[in-house]
């Protein structure tokens, strides 16, 4: 078996040099995150990697996520500071935040938790007026554009964002093949996404969320490979559970006998330095040994330093673990690993 693997383009890679040094090293998958992807640059994307490269293109879709919109580079919010809540789109200060999409504000009630990235500002509203709330900083943070928001209780939204049914439109303009449904809850969601991409399209689908997870028998049933997304994951439960999550999704997907990927902190590290630590190369072991099929790159190949660093260095997990695999490992795990 082929261990794939999957990276995230962005800043730092949406470039001929990096593009051709990630296809020397066999990246099997280019990534387009959508949720950092504005909709009029959606096609200017696509066009920017098949200049360079033949690599297949999956574009992810944004799914039913809330953010904040960007701010003045980095913003700092103190504890029992009042912060303004707004559906319009505008520059974020430490007065005043942008939510969307507007319809989080539908839920949002006196006395909901509104949390800001995965170690930023934890608000607390006070009060709600139509499309704007008025919120207290409950726990300081820092907060940057774009970032993911968690709300309690939890927001209803749709699957695919217009945003997304644009995309999907585009990319089987171009004969885009792969599509990622991000924190799919339902298989009718799998199944919509699979009528409107192209017949022959590979679906996967994001285990994200605890919905996600409750669902996760017909979710992955429905989808052609699972993603798990980790750092998502950790947002909704206990982040010391996340590993055993992913041991019992990666089971339960090789059960379906559906590829399984895992993303999100394997070399976060590297985005900034350009070795990993030693935890970070035994967590991409333990994760190989758990039975996954590929590992995906995010911000490390999307922002960091050495794009094409961090996937050589994933290259080298990989070649590690397939020569230990040969002669290392027990005969029961060999021949788990040989059967998926």
């Amino acid at each position: 078996m082929k261990i794939k693997i999957l990276c995230t383009l962005g800043p730092a890679s949406f470039d001929r040099e990096v593009i051709e040094g990630l296809d020397r090293l066999g990246v099997d998958l280019y990534r387009i995150n959508l949720s950092h992807t504005l909709a009029e640059d959606v096609a200017g994307r696509i066009e920017l990697v098949r200049r360079y490269s033949d690599t297949p293109i999956c574009l992810d879709c944004e799914g039913p996520q809330v953010r904040c919109g960007p701010v003045e580079h980095e913003i700092v919010l103190r504890e029992g500071q009042h912060v303004r809540l707004t559906g319009e789109q505008t520059l974020g200060t430490e007065d005043r935040l942008t939510l969307w999409p507007r319809s989080v504000f539908e839920v949002l009630r006196a006395g909901s938790v509104v949390s800001i990235d995965f170690d930023g500002a934890l608000l607390r509203v006070i009060d709600v007026d139509g499309d704007e709330a008025d919120a207290v900083v409950a726990h300081s943070g820092q907060v940057r554009s774009n970032k993911a928001v968690t709300v309690d209780p939890a927001a209803d939204l749709p699957a695919l964002s217009p945003k997304d049914l644009g995309a999907i439109e585009i990319g089987a303009g171009y004969g885009i093949l792969h599509y990622a449904l991000s924190f799919a809850s339902r298989a009718e969601d799998v199944a919509r996404l699979r009528g409107l991409a192209l017949p022959e399209a590979h679906i996967i689908a994001k285990i994200e969320s605890q919905h996600g997870v409750r669902q996760m028998d017909p979710i992955i049933e429905a989808a052609d490979s699972v993603l798990i997304d980790r750092g998502d994951l950790s947002r909704e439960i206990p982040l010391e559970y996340v590993p055993y999550y992913q041991k019992a999704i990666i089971r339960r997907a090789n059960r379906w006998n559906r590829p399984v990927y895992v993303a999100t902190n394997l070399l976060e590290s590297m985005v900034t330095n350009r070795t990993p630590t030693i935890a970070e190369a035994n967590d991409i072991a333990n994760t190989l040994l758990d039975g996954v099929h590929g590992l995906v790159l995010a911000a490390e190949t999307a922002i960091g330093a050495d794009p094409v660093g961090a996937v050589a260095m994933v290259v080298r997990a990989v070649r590690a673990f397939e020569r230990t695999s040969d002669s290392h490992l027990l005969d029961e795990d060999r021949i788990e690993l040989s059967a998926v």
